[in-house]
């Protein structure tokens, strides 16, 4: 893969060469195409970091434009995702499993913050994500927290970022390792994590003897 990622670097060098110093002459300087394909090669250039990052970066979409998005970052080489889970949704005639996004309008993006401007040009892409003038950093941890959670059968809900629990760390089950806050709602018993990014928790019922007391510092 190295070799390839060289290979492909050497070869968008040249092109960037060319069309930078108009050597293809037969593009005129400023042109819309010879932008695009400058674009383009910039992107691919730099593929070897946008990919294999332990940071992921958040878009924040325009209603309902998650999953177009997620497709338009794959095309250009990006690695998002979009906790997703399914409600059953009642029509005239009949039931069906849809899918939603857990957190709407939200698309998580695996790149460094320097990565970002090729997301803003996303059609759907409101913006990206910042604490003050920061883009917010959300670690790989965390993200396969969700993907353990969704994975492993639980159905995830929001909750308030400034709900309070106790902290505990899970010592059975399949979520078995993971570290977070528990309460009690209506008799039940939720695990909750917090995404601090994007101010937001989710919880998944729990079984109480799944889990151990702890202190905030362990």
């Amino acid at each position: 893969m190295l070799d390839e990622f060289n290979a492909i670097r050497i070869y968008c060098q040249l092109i960037y060469f060319l069309l930078s110093t108009n050597t293809i002459f037969f593009i005129n300087h400023g042109s819309t195409l010879k932008k695009h394909i400058l674009y383009f090669v910039v992107i691919i250039y730099n593929m070897k970091q946008i990919i294999n990052t332990t940071d992921w970066i958040v878009a924040y979409t325009k209603p309902r434009h998650e999953y177009s998005v997620l497709n338009d970052l794959s095309k250009i080489g990006f690695d998002s995702y979009i906790p997703t889970i399914r409600k059953r949704r009642r029509w005239s005639d009949r039931k069906k499993w849809v899918e939603f996004p857990l957190f709407k309008s939200y698309v998580f993006v695996n790149t460094e913050p320097r990565n970002s401007l090729p997301i803003l040009k996303i059609h759907g892409v409101v913006r990206i994500v910042k604490f003050g003038n920061e883009i917010a950093v959300v670690n790989n941890k965390v993200i396969n927290i969700i993907k353990k959670m969704i994975e492993g059968g639980y159905t995830p809900k929001s909750e308030s970022y400034f709900s309070k629990g106790d902290f505990v760390i899970v010592i059975d089950g399949p979520l078995k390792g993971l570290e977070g806050e528990v309460f009690n709602e209506s008799n039940e018993n939720r695990l909750m994590i917090r995404i601090e990014a994007i101010q937001q928790s989710i919880s998944v019922s729990i079984d109480r003897g799944f889990l151990k007391k702890v202190s905030p510092s362990e």
